[in-house]
């Protein structure tokens, strides 16, 4: 009877152990990053349009379905951009970038945990503005909505159980429809790196 309670005790004492670094091991993980924005610009409406390269903010929050399994949510706030046509500016606008990635995290590197990640985004552009000449000779709009793939490479180097120092590499494909007086012209494409460095917390 002793050793079946003692054997006893013993399968308890490995069940509260392994549920409580389960428990540690929270499925949550937070990250801030500085990213830089570097477009591609290509256009084919002979206009020679682009948009102004800078650093942004960038948070994101992920799941982790299993240890190497995860989705992440990319987010910023809407980013005010130069636009311009063969280098000089002829208006503004603002766009809203979102992606969702599914990732799967390399695990058997230590502290080292590389991932991938391909996904979706969605922009949104707004507040868009043209000088007053460009308005009266030319009429022009851009379509407001672009969903293209986004492709991911990155990694977490781990601090301790928590913190965590990132580096991520991202191509998101963004573009739209440009028209004069309502007839599209061309299609402008900014299919962006965003090339970021921060800090994570996993929880």
């Amino acid at each position: 009877m002793k050793k079946m309670m003692l054997a006893a005790a013993a399968v308890c004492a490995m069940a509260s152990g392994a549920a409580m670094a389960q428990e540690a091991q929270s499925p949550w993980q937070v990250r801030v990053r500085a990213v830089h924005l570097d477009s591609a610009n290509k256009d084919s409406t002979g206009l020679g349009l682009s948009i102004n390269d800078k650093t942004i903010p960038e948070v994101d929050v992920s799941y982790f379905f299993t240890p190497n399994i995860a989705a992440e949510l990319v987010l910023t706030y809407p980013q005010k951009h130069d636009l311009r046509s063969d280098g000089a500016k002829i208006g503004t606008l603002k766009h809203l970038p979102p992606s969702l990635l599914a990732q799967y995290h390399f695990t058997n590197m230590g502290a080292f945990k590389p991932y991938l990640g391909a996904g979706v985004n969605y922009t949104r552009f707004s507040n868009v503005n043209f000088a007053p000449a460009v308005e009266a000779a030319l009429d022009p709009s851009i379509k407001k909505n672009s969903f293209g793939p986004a492709l991911q490479i990155g990694f977490d180097y781990m601090l301790d159980k928590h913190w965590s120092i990132n580096v991520d590499v991202k191509k998101v494909y963004i573009k739209t429809d440009v028209r004069s007086a309502g007839t599209k012209v061309g299609t402008f494409k900014v299919d962006p790196w965003l090339l970021g460095v921060g800090v994570g917390y996993r929880f």
